[in-house]
């Protein structure tokens, strides 16, 4: 197992990622996160967690934190954010990797045995929970739930393996944007933005991970002797004695051994 020095890596995503300055709700949105990691997805390449993270920046506007599409409900009239007539709920985008249309939302309520009153798919708001918003995207990105092509499922061993580091193309995963230049941006494109972000989380990462020593095994317990109690007793005729040990009876047989 692993575990990250969360003061090693806060301070060095503070000055590299957010201007010198962390908000408490940054602080907790990125202590989900690797705690999701150390968790559960820790035998994984850490290229894979680094590009989570900045896939959270750049999804949440930097907030590290799961938040609703801007612009929801309306969503500038998209198809997923209409009301769905059986479960009136709107599908767009929620949580870390903007989680959008009903039937993503089903597949991850399958995927992470969520129902009830837990259901993604029949409470959208579940999406912004941490904890689901958290495996959604780990899930979602390791397994290929968002997007395809004609090589198959988008995933993130598609992207960083032993033998490719592309955190450029790795955009393909969400979205197909990664060329797209935003106003804000001053000229640099999506991918090549997302791509930065990683190699400074990359960095606080390496940095700050250790190993965490499995807990040791019990002390063996030393097996009991048994232990025999010879019992001599004289009974009147026609008289029956039962000897009980723990509750169960020892039958004549055993007397008489």
């Amino acid at each position: 197992m692993i575990q990250f020095d969360r003061k090693i890596y806060f301070d060095s995503v503070r000055p590299s990622l957010f201007s010198g300055t962390l908000s408490q709700q940054q602080v907790d949105g990125q202590n989900a996160i690797l705690a999701d990691w150390e968790g559960t997805y820790w035998e994984n390449d850490l290229r894979w967690l680094a590009y989570a993270l900045a896939t959270t920046l750049h999804e949440t506007a930097s907030t590290m934190w799961p938040i609703e599409e801007y612009g929801s409900p309306a969503c500038g009239g998209a198809d997923y954010a209409k009301e769905d007539p059986e479960t009136k709920q709107r599908y767009y985008g929620r949580g870390f990797v903007q989680l959008t249309w009903r039937a993503n939302y089903a597949t991850a309520d399958s995927k992470l045995g969520l129902t009830g009153g837990k259901s993604m798919e029949w409470d959208a708001s579940q999406a912004l929970d941490p904890f689901n918003a958290g495996h959604v995207m780990f899930r979602g990105m390791i397994e290929g739930w968002f997007r395809s092509d004609s090589k198959g499922k988008q995933t993130l061993a598609r992207y960083f393996s032993g033998t490719v580091d592309d955190p450029y193309g790795a955009r393909e995963i969400i979205n197909g944007d990664k060329s797209k230049v935003p106003s804000w941006s001053n000229g640099v494109s999506i991918g090549y933005l997302i791509k930065g972000y990683h190699e400074k989380f990359l960095t606080a990462l390496k940095s700050s991970v250790g190993e965490v020593a499995p807990p040791e095994p019990p002390e063996p317990i030393e097996p009991i002797e048994p232990v025999q109690v010879l019992v001599a007793l004289t009974v009147p005729n026609g008289v029956e004695v039962v000897v009980t040990v723990n509750g169960l009876p020892i039958g004549p047989s055993m007397l008489d051994a």
